[in-house]
């Protein structure tokens, strides 16, 4: 099955974003892509971290869910919608002032496939960058994995993550039962730790799970202020990097995935049998 990862620029204008999104997705269904993953924040890099909280759609409603079940129903793809803040409800309605940061996944049909909301919050301070998640988003609690089907018949195992989430490699362990066969890792890396980090972890969570990797990025100088990494990303299950966009700004990054490939790294290493812990 042929995977894509598209980078964005995000900005501030919602519609702009979205649009962009629309496009590039065309693209990668142009190309052969199956399966197209958008990354972390595709739809709003706000100028604030509370602009995210404007835009928070109720699950299952608005106008950045509609165009992702629209686009993948359109193109036949399963997309996997990067994130985008979904509301959060308690016993008053909801809550004003948080958010989830979601990943939503929808199948060719447009119908809403799965849902993960990022469990580990991103925050960094260097002494001129500052950035916490925690003082807008609530996390998420559980891992989430899905079946895609592709148009061949073969199924994949896949499982969801968000950027912050790739340091924490437990999560991975508890997605492999049953082992997954690709891990999607939409993210917003910032530009100092994705060049000192992005390209070793993304490679590491393949190896150690022997399984593909594919990993969406934002990358570039945003109109925030905010510099992302980019350099979004394919791995193969033994650690080799199969593609990725190296440029600043928009791009697609494909792959396939090989059933026959991933069996014969587990049969010739069997790591995963060889588990204890």
């Amino acid at each position: 099955m042929k995977i894509a990862a598209v980078q964005m620029l995000s900005t501030p204008d919602l519609r702009q974003n979205l649009a962009r999104a629309v496009d590039l997705v065309a693209q990668a269904a142009a190309a052969g892509a199956e399966l197209v993953a958008l990354p972390e924040y595709f739809c709003l890099m706000g100028r604030r971290d509370a602009d995210k909280l404007d835009i928070a759609e109720p699950p299952g409603q608005g106008p950045i869910q509609q165009m992702l079940a629209e686009t993948a129903r359109r193109h036949g793809v399963w997309l996997v919608g990067g994130t985008l803040p979904l509301r959060i409800a308690n016993a008053n309605g909801w809550i004003a002032d948080r958010a989830l940061n979601t990943s939503l996944v929808f199948a060719p049909d447009g119908r809403p496939a799965a849902r993960y909301d990022k469990i580990h919050l991103f925050r960094f301070d260097d002494g001129e960058r500052r950035y916490d998640e925690a003082a807008t988003l609530e996390p998420g609690a559980a891992p989430v994995a899905l079946t895609v089907v592709d148009r061949a018949g073969q199924p994949w195992r896949v499982g969801l993550s968000v950027c912050y989430d790739l340091r924490f490699p437990e999560l991975y362990r508890a997605l492999m039962h049953p082992p997954c066969d690709l891990l999607l890792v939409p993210a917003a890396f910032t530009h100092p730790t994705g060049h000192a980090h992005w390209e070793l972890l993304l490679r590491a969570r393949a190896v150690e799970n022997q399984c593909y990797v594919l990993a969406p990025a934002q990358g570039g100088q945003h109109e925030n202020g905010r510099r992302t990494w980019g350099h979004s990303m394919a791995v193969g299950p033994w650690g080799e990097v199969m593609a990725v966009h190296e440029q600043d700004g928009e791009g697609v990054v494909l792959a396939s995935l090989d059933a026959k490939r991933l069996s014969r790294v587990r049969a010739q290493l069997p790591a995963l049998e060889h588990r204890v812990l």
